[in-house]
């Protein structure tokens, strides 16, 4: 009893020193028309008028490509850059493309950085900074009320801050936008030593672009957003573009900003050479009043995507780093085969993952999946080096670990985005998606998915237990009985996670 009264105590004496503002921001604000007399405009223009509004789509699934089209929309911008992201790194690409926000805003481009408390951690000086300037604002998201150290705010604020938002979007004047899994950092750009992501975005153009910028107006003013200034100190000397000087004069910098120099993206999208798809394109977003836990279930993108996977008549191919289908999502998948339908998911090997616990809880589905008829594979820490990778090559490279989210349903649509396939996805975080008419992101998906030499083929033997092959693209296929490439201690860590009442959460 004594111990109960002493958390309760801690708990409601840290709300009242450490308290949210009391209010959120000076003025709601909303974004400002297409510009399509500026310098991305004029590219545009014309070849949306020749596709009869129909949106265009592109993905973007080289990392360094990925980090160049940021630079150069931020530095076409000419009247606006909204932009929200999770996660935002302090290291060399997060701290270049931080620096192109604040030229952009310094020559009077108006931008809006929203961006999730959670994923910031070393930027507090450098985003008051930015907010600071006179044509640039920073939101935070579900912000930490104590700033440091700001972990220490979940033991008595868990409630709200469990929710996350985990979109990642950024829209340029209006005309064009990036869409995907992509969080801002190097790990995810894939370059230089050491771990890296696999990853896809898409670069959009068209009528998907306003919706995405009306998204970004929902969350911008939404009830979990929060002017920087009323949680940040003031700035004190400015850092911000000596920061970005010091990070492109790095070696890994001079090799990002190589990329960005050979990129040739305006001038391929003015030439009409860049291999754009055109057809419908569909926004599934959550309703930002997730982050307070108060959307409604219909408001929801895992309603949608159930309505999709429900509709599936021949094919469906599942890429998604941290995989929980959970009961409902088993049985959904299982169905589709019974339907006859081919069901093939593509996630993390143990070997390969990043989040421990998200293994655990997907271990107990394998077998359900299998038994069903339902087609695994999981990516092995392929490490690889190729220079470029095009979306046939998507699934193989220099990643050592997969962050994918990517969906080909029947051959003919596919869906990237930010929504993983598991619990957090579908109820607690925010996310955001493009689900797009392209046979040939969904061909070139289902073609990576046949027999795979990237990925081990999970199955089940004669006796009903778990067997992985690899399938090497030269020699024997190898077979094991055990999680691959991992030992004792990681595969009993893993098992002693699994029987933890936290899958709720993952």
């Amino acid at each position: 009893m004594i111990l109960v009264l002493v958390l309760v105590t801690f708990v409601f004496g840290m709300k009242l020193a450490f308290p949210l503002p009391d209010r959120n921001f000076a003025e709601p604000q909303h974004r400002l028309p297409p510009d399509a007399a500026g310098a991305l405009g004029q590219v545009v223009t014309p070849l949306l008028a020749a596709h009869g509004g129909e949106s265009a789509v592109q993905p973007l699934s080289d990392g360094r490509d990925a980090f160049a089209a940021r630079v150069l929309m931020a530095r076409a911008a000419q009247v606006s850059i909204d932009a929200q992201y999770y996660i935002w790194q302090d290291d060399t690409t997060g701290l270049i493309l931080l620096d192109e926000l604040r030229a952009a805003a310094e020559r009077g481009v108006r931008v809006r950085l929203l961006v999730d408390d959670n994923g910031i951690p070393g930027l507090d000086a450098l985003l008051a900074e930015l907010d600071a300037m006179p044509t640039a604002d920073v939101r935070i998201f579900n912000p930490f009320t104590l700033r440091n150290p700001k972990l220490v705010s979940y033991l008595f604020d868990f409630s709200r801050l469990n929710r996350r938002m985990h979109n990642k979007s950024m829209t340029v004047d209006g005309m064009a936008t990036i869409v995907g899994g992509r969080n801002i950092g190097d790990i995810y750009f894939e370059y230089g030593e050491g771990t890296h992501y696999f990853d896809v975005d898409a670069l959009a153009l068209g009528p998907i672009v306003e919706d995405v910028a009306d998204s970004f107006d929902r969350y911008w003013n939404s009830a979990s957003a929060y002017d920087a200034d009323l949680l940040l100190d003031p700035p004190n000397a400015p850092a911000l573009a000596e920061a970005g000087k010091a990070a492109r004069n790095s070696s890994v910098g001079n090799g990002y900003l190589q990329v960005v120099a050979q990129s040739r993206l305006v001038e391929r999208l003015k030439g009409g050479a860049m291999d754009l798809e055109w057809g419908r394109a569909e926004l599934l977003v959550d309703d930002p009043a997730k982050g307070l836990g108060k959307a409604r279930g219909e408001d929801k993108i895992v309603a949608r995507l159930f309505e999709l996977v429900g509709e599936v008549e021949t094919k469906l191919d599942l890429v998604s780093a941290y995989f929980i289908p959970g009961e409902r999502g088993t049985e959904a998948l299982t169905a589709l085969v019974r339907k006859g339908a081919q069901v093939r998911v593509l996630t993390n090997a143990l070997e390969a993952t990043d989040v421990m616990p998200v293994h655990a809880a997907y271990m107990g589905y394998r077998k359900p999946l299998l038994e069903g008829g339902v087609s695994l594979y999981e990516l092995r820490a392929a490490r690889e080096e190729h220079v470029r990778r095009s979306l046939p090559e998507v699934l193989s490279g220099s990643a050592s670990g997969l962050h994918a989210k990517v969906f080909g349903l029947d051959g003919r649509r596919a869906f990237i985005g930010s929504f993983n396939l598991d619990p957090r996805s579908a109820q607690i975080n925010t996310e955001m998606g493009l689900l797009i008419d392209s046979p040939t992101i969904a061909a070139s998906l289902s073609e990576q998915l046949d027999v795979p030499s990237y990925a081990y083929h999970v199955t089940l033997d004669e006796a009903g237990e778990l067997v992985w092959t690899n399938t090497p693209q030269v020699g024997p296929p190898l077979v094991y009985h055990e999680e691959p490439n991992t030992g004792l201690l990681m595969r009993g860590l893993t098992h002693l996670i699994s029987w933890l009442p936290v899958e709720w959460m993952l």
